[in-house]
């Protein structure tokens, strides 16, 4: 019986409790939200930790944020990467690096108490953009590689301007930009989210990126994959009905010209006067 209490205790008192840990896999280029699922206003104070830095903080009247350098100088590990929600205090990570791997700690603290939870971050190095190569007026389809599921967000960029977008709701959003440049050249599976460019022009050719947003109630994901599009133009071996036409007339124009010319010497031999034979002249 002493025994039981002995583990109980430790068990109700142990250092450790409240502490709850996720993992997060992501790939180079990827950004990741870490949800506190609270409202900042019922809280005193909300921080987070990275590797056991402070790389954050929201007081839950807003008296007090500071995220990265400005939470600890001397630091610029993130470079304006983190982004923190005013509302819920959860952690925004832009574009982020394999070194940024490694174990993010929340710590919120609620009428003088507090409860932890942290977060172990892993990312790799993500393949180099996808090559597509096709010729001009044919279609081409990049994959996404993904099954939407009803709350994905996913979003094309062509060039770093925003083309399409597919909302939790399954709507379909094109932007003013990419009307004008694709003129209904586009097809979005809504399914999958794969993009079809079809009658592809060279100005088609550069790079596209799927952004595809999805999480839970503890982070959410937005994973970036990259295409690259080559559209060439095939020089055409044959002879279109327009050249034949040009090259026909061309040879009739020759051939009238010879006939004219010709015409011309015969009439010209015929008018010149033959001249007299010298001895004849003497005699």
């Amino acid at each position: 019986m002493k025994l039981f209490f002995s583990v109980l205790a430790l068990i109700l008192f142990s250092p450790d409790r409240g502490v709850s840990g996720v993992s997060v896999s992501l790939k180079d280029g990827d950004s990741v939200t870490l949800h506190t699922g609270v409202e900042t206003k019922h809280q005193e104070d909300i921080k987070w930790y990275f590797k056991n830095t402070r790389i954050a903080q929201i007081s839950g009247d807003l008296s007090f944020i500071c995220t990265d350098v400005q939470c600890y100088a001397g630091t610029e590990r993130f470079r304006d990467r983190l982004k923190l929600d005013h509302q819920t205090g959860s952690l925004t990570i832009t574009n982020i690096t394999n070194t940024d791997s490694g174990e993010y700690k929340l710590k919120i603290i609620i009428r003088s108490s507090d409860s932890e939870k942290v977060f172990n971050v892993s990312v790799t190095n993500v393949s180099a953009a996808e090559l597509y190569e096709t010729k001009k007026g044919e279609s081409v389809v990049l994959d996404s590689g993904a099954i939407k599921n009803t709350n994905d967000v996913m979003k094309w960029y062509f060039n770093d301007t925003l083309g399409v977008e597919i909302n939790g709701d399954q709507s379909l959003i094109c932007t003013d930009e990419c009307k004008e440049r694709f003129r209904d050249r586009l097809e979005l599976d809504l399914q999958t989210g794969s993009l079809t460019i079809t009658n592809t022009r060279t100005t088609d050719s550069g790079l596209y990126k799927l952004l595809m947003t999805s999480g839970n109630s503890s982070f959410s994901i937005t994973t970036v994959k990259r295409f690259c599009v080559s559209v060439s133009v095939v020089p055409d071996s044959g002879l279109s009905s327009a050249a034949v036409g040009g090259i026909v007339a061309a040879v009739v124009l020759l051939v009238a010209a010879a006939v004219v010319v010709g015409v011309f010497y015969c009439r010209h031999k015929r008018h010149t006067p033959v001249p007299q034979n010298v001895e004849d002249d003497v005699l």
